[in-house]
């Protein structure tokens, strides 16, 4: 049960480092409320024997999104273990505040629900995107018209109904990278929706390019343990007012339970994701000079997501991982490796995977934080297994006698 009560925390430092904000962001008036650890709160409702005074918070909340002063009225309107998850994801950020939901396709669905509400029901986006985001976009389930675009179109795709312009950087799975701050400007009055799942606020800050709107896959990086599911949106608090709104009517709301887990694995976030990318950047290395790998992406900016793409069978290397686990999501503190064109984009049409860069032999890893020698040893006896049947192509021997060495594509 939660214990706060309603005293105002200290005004936290501006100028605190990433790491500082990380675990103290969202903690700052424990102290001051005689607690270590923030609490949980689990009521789904609170008593309140002014019925008038409720009613007239309730009609607050449907004019202006805002959140209610005072206690808390019913757990879909608001939670204050979740508050805290959002107050400090959105110190993280950069952004005036940040709103949560219960994953992060509910909070793409709530940020196209509340731009659709306003008459923008068109949007642009970059493939590759994740490929639940691209189906919800090109599916229409939503009410949506997309149209598909490379960063230099997009300015010529916008429209007068357009209501954002949505990009992923690094993008899921290629890791291919936009230039934020030009495609900010491409988008003039359009609100530009970064999914900065990847990247993390550790790596960038979308908002100090342009972006109005940063959306993240809570589930992956920001828990970072596998063990829970959330989505958050980063906004200014115009924006957030309209998503709590959306958010109330349609219940995808965070589970208290959640914003805590959530906000205890912000504490470790930067710690977490500068060791997994130092691993990633080794293994990328390495995959890069192996012969039985065709192509690496690794992105300029960093980070602990490797795909690549092999030679022969990607199943082959799927089911031979011993010590990867072979399994969807990412983020966590062991590594994963998945085949998307089966798993995470199999919904995106084959033709439409292909032109964003999504082969049949790409594989993509999340690389955790065990010993990079220890994953290496794992990936090498994988990779060995995708030639278990064609035991010359093992010593970089193509069928037809070319070697596989050559046909290597380095540093993409």
């Amino acid at each position: 049960m939660d214990t706060e009560t309603p005293t105002a925390p200290p005004v936290p430092d501006r100028s605190r480092a990433l790491a500082t904000e990380a675990v103290h962001a969202g903690r700052d008036d424990l102290a001051a409320l005689g607690l270590h650890t923030p609490p949980i709160d689990l009521s789904t409702t609170y008593p309140s024997y002014d019925s008038r005074a409720e009613a007239e918070r309730i009609d607050t909340f449907a004019t202006t999104g805002a959140r209610l002063e005072g206690p808390p009225v019913y757990a879909r309107l608001d939670n204050p273990t979740t508050a805290r998850f959002e107050t400090a994801l959105a110190r993280l950020e950069g952004t005036e505040s940040a709103v949560a939901f219960a994953s992060g396709m509910a909070a793409l669905t709530a940020v196209l629900l509340a731009r659709a509400s306003m008459g923008l029901r068109h949007v642009v986006a970059v493939r590759p995107l994740y490929g639940c985001s691209d189906h919800l976009l090109g599916a229409g389930l939503l009410g949506t018209e997309v149209t598909w675009t490379d960063p230099a179109g997009i300015a010529e795709a916008i429209r007068p109904e357009t209501g954002l312009v949505v990009v992923e950087t690094p993008a899921n799975p290629t890791l291919a990278e936009v230039d934020i701050r030009a495609v900010a400007h491409s988008c003039g009055s359009v609100p530009l929706l970064v999914d900065n799942t990847f990247a993390t606020p550790v790596l960038q800050r979308p908002v100090e390019h342009g972006a109005r709107i940063v959306l993240h896959s809570a589930t992956k990086y920001l828990g970072g343990h596998g063990d829970v599911m959330g989505g958050v949106v980063a906004c200014d608090e115009e924006f957030a007012a309209r998503l709590r709104q959306v958010r109330f009517a349609t219940g995808g709301v965070l589970h208290p339970m959640a914003g805590f887990l959530l906000l205890r694995g912000l504490a470790t976030l930067p710690v977490r994701v500068r060791a997994a990318s130092a691993t990633a950047a080794e293994l990328s290395r390495r995959l890069t000079a192996d012969p039985r790998v065709a192509r690496v992406h690794y992105p300029e900016l960093g980070g602990a997501m490797v795909s690549f793409e092999v030679h022969s069978d990607p199943h082959r290397v799927i089911s031979a991982v011993r010590l990867v686990t072979p399994a969807v999501s990412l983020g966590s503190v062991d590594t994963l490796i998945q085949h998307p064109a089966s798993i995470s984009h199999r919904i995106v049409d084959e033709g439409d995977r292909h032109a964003s860069g999504v082969g049949d032999r790409l594989l993509r890893m999340s690389v955790g934080l065990e010993d990079v020698e220890d994953l290496w040893a794992d990936l090498d006896q994988a990779l060995g297994a995708q030639y278990a049947e064609h035991p010359v192509a093992a010593t970089g021997q193509s069928a037809t006698g070319q070697s596989a060495a050559g046909l290597l594509v380095r540093g993409q």
